[in-house]
């Protein structure tokens, strides 16, 4: 919101100013986000009178915030990010927009709060860029969501090859290791009770199993019951639980309830 006000205040000349640098009377103010790698980018653009660094030059110093000798040192775009430090405002009068003396500064260190960037690009008479870095901390997938007794669990959609139930008598002992067969494919399987170590409660002839992929190996995941698919937001599970590799994270369900997001790439080494 402050890069926008600053925009509008700051940036975009009045009617008859802009009418006499060849300009639309109305000004416009973009605001724009994307992907860019592991990163989101946001920036708020506006085709306004710019940032003149001559003109920020002189408010440092009157400022205290620089001496004449070291400002006549910086370059235009180093003298331009002055305006993220505390307390800058090139604003003549305070009003309900900006000039409040808290401005650039609270956002730069909001965003590096974040572990992100923000930086300033600008032109006189041409406007000016202001893009802001953030890494991607949120990804959202989609997910067959499972039960296995009364807990609800994640399975990336990505990863599964098929759903199916099996009967007891459809799964095969091969060198101590249980499997089934499906289209003439030999398929491990793996027990979610057993994996979780949670105790065996109630014995049933039809089995449901989420057949699963990473690279070339696959396996069947035994679960109680599945639920369906569904999008969702992967939320880190911290540090606390850094230690449990079987998860990759975990989301917050519509009802409230946490399920974990089962990591199939470490079920399956």
């Amino acid at each position: 919101m402050h890069l926008l006000r600053n925009s509008l205040d700051h940036g975009i000349e009045m009617p008859d100013e802009r009418e006499a640098k060849g300009k639309p009377r109305i000004g416009e103010v973009g605001l724009i986000a994307r992907h860019e790698g592991n990163n989101v980018v946001i920036m708020v653009t506006d085709d306004g009178k710019g940032i003149d660094a001559d003109i920020i030059r002189r408010k440092a110093v009157e400022k205290g915030l620089y001496s004449q000798e070291e400002v006549d040192q910086m370059d235009d775009a180093d003298a331009v990010r002055i305006v993220f430090l505390p307390g800058f405002s090139t604003a003549e009068k305070i009003s309900d927009i900006s000039g409040r003396g808290v401005g650039m500064d609270v956002v730069r260190s909001k965003i590096e709060s974040l572990s992100g960037q923000v930086d300033v690009e600008t032109h006189v008479n041409e406007g000016s860029v202001f893009k802001i870095k953030l890494p991607l901390t949120l990804a959202i997938i989609q997910a067959m969501l499972v039960q296995v007794q009364d807990e609800m669990y994640a399975i990336p959609l990505a990863s599964i090859d098929s759903t199916l139930s099996i009967q007891l008598s459809d799964i095969s002992t091969v060198q101590n290791n249980e499997v089934i067969v499906l289209r003439g494919e030999i398929i491990p399987i793996i027990r979610m009770e057993e994996t979780l170590m949670v105790p065996h409660t109630k014995d049933t002839s039809e089995l449901f199993v989420v057949v699963v992929h990473a690279g070339e190996a696959k396996a069947g995941i035994v679960v109680d019951k599945l639920i369906g698919q569904q999008e969702i937001v992967i939320k880190t599970l911290g540090n606390l639980f850094m230690g449990l590799k079987m998860f990759s994270g975990a989301t917050v369900l519509g009802d409230g309830r946490v399920a974990l997001i089962l990591d199939v790439a470490t079920m399956l080494n």
